[in-house]
This record gives structure tokens, C-alpha cells and sequence, in this order.
């Protein structure tokens, strides 16, 4: 067990670094970037249209954009565009001077819904709260619930129905005469139909901020079927019925497929294997065709593995269990699960490297520490495995030749008996094969007699597997700890002076991370124009910790506009942006604003 968590180790090493050095943009779940007009802008007209732009394409699915008027009313036209990350709602041309929130729920490349509002005045009346007027429904929690549990169905008819058959193949032939594999088999690819039809019936629901009453409602299954997510869901659902009909006449068989039915058999388990990795966070973001890719590879291995344990417990690691099928059986599967356990680890490390993005994310966002559950719990996991991996060695195993000295063979004897050799050679070798068949076969009896152990830690391997399973699942669902971590600050504020708001400033901070940063500043006069004032000032504060104010130095990057690049946050903290504004020698203004940084 030396080099596999010695090679534990360097990837986790390596994830650290990798995860410092490639921090980056979100990865996954749309953010609103810009807007025009800006949150807070105060305007002489109403403009023709509002235009909102995202980190990553996006559409309206089950959601909207509109635009209300002071009472709540619609005064959009009803007709909002999307044009990749950008969304367009036009306006009504007769709005009177008022103010106005604009609200939306659109749904990202990752198939989760993104919300919220903001508010903009025209004239000089007073700026809306978005929040009361918007009202924007959240997710209901019945749903909410459900998907997680949906998903985790799914998962757990993955690796039924998918890695109880490849066991067969790969390590026990014989198994396909047993008729409660069959059973759970079938089970399997059922629970995944079912799941990936459950997924696709709660979409709708889930991306609308609607209930359960709202499942089989016309629209919303029209919506959710013209969707990537939606065809790529049903594809699962039907691929797995596709796959459980073509294992029919296998079962009835009760004989191991022909090289030519197997090939069958996993262009399909891999057609089920990649709809399920084509979903969610590995189709938003960077590099998308290859973080399919990698999940697929993940989703693959863990029905390898999670299969095969539940195959053992069904068929083989038990008490009468044919000692033959044990002795060739479980060695196979103890090198099949070692490389399925690689793989996992590999593309796992892949996976977070992409969703975490630092080491600070595992610990101050909830994907982070969803993560870091699952990975104390793959932990128990491989130590649960190495338990049964050492009995399979102790009582099954192929021992390494001694220098000078035979291999000793064990479970391999019951594999082929060798071939007879000429007539003369049938003295001691023969009498040495004989003795090796007889001792394999006694230690085969014996592993028998003691599966006990071996039961106890499989049960404890698949045991922990459900959760495992069941944390997956929930995952999927949770805003990446990078798009979590990394929230830029786009902002407009009205600035105050002792007479009153006297023009805007629009504050944009990007990252918002520990570290350097980016700020771009624009001053707008009364009139919403571009305003050069005679002095301008920006300080950062840490309240909490007492840091500050430090002054961030500007610099003219055109009429009304000044950047800082590389503006230092010193830490993590709620840090208070301020503005400072002397308009001519009579009139200072002021505007702050607060934002995270993790």
C-alpha cells in the first residue's frame, strides 16, 4: 500500500500548486458582469432597451427579463433576446420619467438558474429598492430536495447497471448465470431511467422558481425539452432502456457474450456514461469537450468499482460461495478496482483543479467543503479496500518468486491446468504441478470457509459508497467554489453631497481576490455624461481588522475614466471601497461601497 498513497500524495501536492498557479476566471454558473443602464444610473430619457451581460452564454429557458415600472407593472415588450452572454430586453417607447427595476432568471451553460435585479431612475426621482419591487421567487425547497435525490438514483443505477455486467465480463464469466445479478442489473439500468427522467421532469420546476405541482406543466416540458440539458437527459434514459433490452437475451442465455455482443454492450454502456458526464459543470467554462472528457473517465470508474463491490457481495463473497469462481474471480478484480481507483483519483484531482481553483476555496465556499467531505470519505474508502485487498493477497494472491526459487502459484492453478508434456517429462514436474493444484485448491477452500472478513469490508466499502454517491449528487448541484470565490465587483453609486446626490460613479473591481486587482472607475456628471473632476481619491478599508485606508493610486485612462491596475487587497475580509470627489472648489462629493473578498 506504500506507492498508492505515496502517489495519493503527490497528486494532492500537485493539485495545490496547480490550483495556486491556474486560479482563474468562474468555471461554472453564469455572473452577471454589466449592465446598461447600470445598477443606480440615473438618466435623462428611458432608454429603447436594457441590456445585461454574463460571464458565459446563457439562455431564458423556464426563466425571464422584464423590465417594472414603479407600482410592478411590465413595461418591457415581452420579448427579451439572447445573443450568446447577452441578453436584451427591449422597452416600451411612452414610459414616463420614473424609476425602474429590472429583473431576471435565466439559466446558465451548467443548467442552474441565475437571478436577481437591479434598479435605474430616469429624472429626478427617487431610486427603487430592486429587491421589494423584483420579488423574485427562490428555488422551492420540495425541489430542491428532490434533484439531489434524483441525481443520486441515477447514480447509484450507473454503477449497478453498468458495472455488475462489466464485472461479468471482466472477472466472472460464470456470473451470468446467476439470477439475482440479472435482478440487480436490471434494477440498475431501471434506476437510471428513472432517475434521468425525474431530473428532466424537475428541471422545468426548478429553473421557473416553481413547485411540484408544476412538473407535467406543458410549457415548462416544452422548455426544458428543447434544451441541451433536456435531450442529453432523455438520451440517458432511453440508452439505459436500449442497453437492459439488449442484456436480455444474454440473461436468457445464461453464457458470457460473444467478443462481438460485448462490443455492443459497451458502445452503449458509454453512450449512458458520457450523457451523464455531459450535463452540469464539465459543459460550462474553459475547455469544455475535455472536462467531458475527464468526467466521463470519472463517472466510468466509479461504476467499475462501486459495480463490482456490489456484484461481490450478491454473487461471490459469501458463505458456500464455489471456490473455483473466488479463486478466479477476485484476484482480477483486485487489479480491475486498483485501476479504477487511480482513475478516479487522477480525473478527481482534474475536476477540482478546474472547480476549486485554490486551496483557499476548500474551506470558505460550500463546494470546497462538500469536497473535502467526499474526500475524507474516498479516504476511508481506499482504507476499507486496502483491508480486502490484503486478504485477497493473503489468501488468493500470486506470491513474488523468491531469487534462485518457483513462483508460487495459487489462485492461478484454477485458472488452466497446464498442458501434458512428453511422456518422459510426467515425473517430478508433474508431481510439482499436482502438489500446486491441490495446495490452490485447499487455500481456495479455505478463503471460503473465511470470506467473513472480506464480506465485513466490502460492506463497509459499499456502505460508504452511497454517501459518496449521495455527496456527488449534491455537488452537482452547488456553484463551483471558483465561480463562489470569485465574484468581481460591478457597481453604480449616486454621490453625496451636502446638498444632495450630485452625479454617479461606476465602480468595477475584478477579481475581488486577495492580491492584485483591477479597478476601473467612470464619473458621470447630473446629466449621466462623462464628468473630469478638478480632484478624485479612492481608499480601501478593513473595519474588522483595521486596515486602512490606503490610498489606490489612479491612473486617466480617457474622458471621465481611470484605472488602478494591480491595486492590492491585502486579505481576505468585508473591505469598504470609497470615492472622494471635488467637482470644482465649492462641491465635494462622496460614495462607498462594500464587498468580499475570500
Amino acid at each position: 500500500m506504500r506507492r498508492p498513497a505515496l502517489l495519493l500524495l503527490v497528486l494532492l501536492a500537485g493539485w495545490l500548486g496547480l490550483g495556486v498557479a491556474t486560479a482563474g476566471p468562474a468555471a461554472a454558473h453564469a455572473e452577471l458582469v454589466s449592465t446598461d443602464p447600470g445598477d443606480g444610473a440615473r438618466l435623462d430619457a428611458v432608454p429603447g432597451q436594457v441590456t445585461l451581460r454574463f460571464t458565459e452564454g446563457v439562455s431564458l429557458g423556464a426563466g425571464y427579463a422584464r423590465v417594472l415600472g414603479d407600482g410592478g407593472e411590465r413595461v418591457d415588450t415581452g420579448a427579451p433576446t439572447v445573443d450568446g452572454d447577452t441578453v436584451t430586453v427591449p422597452l416600451r417607447g411612452d414610459l414616463p420619467d420614473a424609476s425602474y427595476v429590472v429583473t431576471y432568471r435565466v439559466v446558465s451553460a451548467d443548467s442552474h438558474p441565475i437571478s436577481g435585479a437591479f434598479a435605474f431612475v430616469v429624472g429626478d426621482g427617487a431610486l427603487a429598492d430592486a429587491g421589494a419591487v423584483a420579488g423574485d421567487p427562490a428555488v422551492d425547497p420540495v425541489v430542491a430536495a428532490a434533484l439531489p435525490a434524483a441525481r443520486t438514483l441515477g447514480f447509484a443505477g450507473l454503477a449497478v447497471g453498468l458495472g455488475v455486467p462489466a464485472f461479468l465480463v471482466l472477472c466472472w464469466p460464470a456470473g451470468w448465470a446467476s439470477s439475482r445479478v440479472r435482478r440487480l442489473t436490471t434494477v440498475g439500468l431501471g434506476a437510471v431511467a428513472t432517475g434521468a427522467v425525474l431530473t428532466f421532469l424537475l428541471q422545468g420546476p426548478y429553473t421557473a422558481g416553481a413547485g411540484l405541482g408544476s412538473v407535467l406543466d406543458p410549457a415548462l416540458l416544452a422548455t426544458t425539452g428543447a434544451s441541451s440539458f433536456g435531450l442529453t437527459t432523455l438520451g440517458r434514459a432511453l440508452l439505459a432502456l436500449l442497453l437492459a433490452a439488449v442484456l436480455l437475451p444474454l440473461w436468457r442465455r445464461a453464457a458470457p457474450p460473444q467478443p462481438q455482443e460485448a462490443a455492443g454492450l459497451a458502445v452503449l454502456a458509454g453512450g449512458v456514461v458520457l450523457t451523464t458526464a455531459a450535463v452540469g459543470h464539465p459543459v460550462a467554462g474553459a475547455l469544455p469537450v475535455l472536462a467531458t472528457a475527464v468526467a466521463a473517465v470519472h463517472v466510468a470508474a466509479m461504476a467499475l468499482w462501486l459495480g463490482g463491490l456490489v456484484a461481490l457481495l450478491a454473487g461471490l463473497v459469501r458463505p458456500g460461495a464455489d471456490a473455483g469462481e473466488l479463486a478466479g474471480a477476485l484476484p482480477r478484480w483486485s487489479r480491475l478496482a486498483s485501476g479504477a481507483v487511480a482513475a478516479l483519483v487522477v480525473t478527481g484531482v482534474v475536476q477540482s483543479v478546474r472547480e476549486v481553483g485554490s486551496p483557499a476555496a476548500l474551506v470558505s465556499t460550500t463546494y470546497g467543503r462538500l469536497l473535502l467531505a467526499k474526500l475524507a470519505l474516498v479516504l476511508l474508502l481506499l482504507a476499507a479496500a486496502g483491508v480486502s485487498r490484503v486478504w485477497v493477497q493473503q489468501h488468493l494472491g500470486v506470491s513474488r518468486p523468491r531469487p534462485g526459487g518457483r513462483r508460487r502459484v495459487t489462485a492461478h492453478a484454477f485458472a488452466a491446468a497446464p498442458a501434458p508434456g512428453p511422456a518422459g517429462d510426467e515425473g517430478d514436474d508433474g508431481a510439482v504441478a499436482a502438489a500446486a493444484r491441490e495446495r490452490a485448491a485447499a487455500q481456495a477452500r479455505g478463503a471460503v470457509e473465511d470470506v467473513a472478513p472480506l464480506r465485513r469490508s466490502v460492506l463497509v466499502e459499499a456502505a460508504v459508497a452511497a454517501v459518496v454517491l449521495a455527496l456527488s449528487a449534491v455537488l452537482v448541484g452547488t456553484p463551483p467554489a471558483r465561480a463562489t470565490l470569485a465574484e468581481p465587483v460591478d457597481v453604480t453609486l449616486p454621490l453625496q453631497s451636502a446638498a444632495g446626490e450630485s452625479g454617479s460613479v461606476q465602480v468595477s473591481v475584478d477579481p475581488a481576490r486577495p492580491g492584485a486587482n483591477t479597478l476601473h472607475l467612470y464619473l458621470f456628471d447630473d446629466a449621466g455624461r462623462l464628468a473630469q473632476p478638478e480632484d478624485l481619491r479612492v481608499t480601501l478599508t478593513e473595519p474588522e481588522q483595521e486596515i486602512g485606508p490606503l490610498q489606490v493610486d489612479l491612473e486617466p485612462a480617457g474622458p471621465g475614466h481611470w484605472v488602478a491596475d494591480g491595486m492590492s487587497i491585502p486579505g481576505a475580509g468585508t473591505w469598504t471601497l470609497a470615492v472622494s470627489v471635488r467637482l470644482d472648489e465649492f462641491t465635494a462629493t462622496t460614495a462607498s461601497t462594500d464587498f468580499p473578498v475570500r
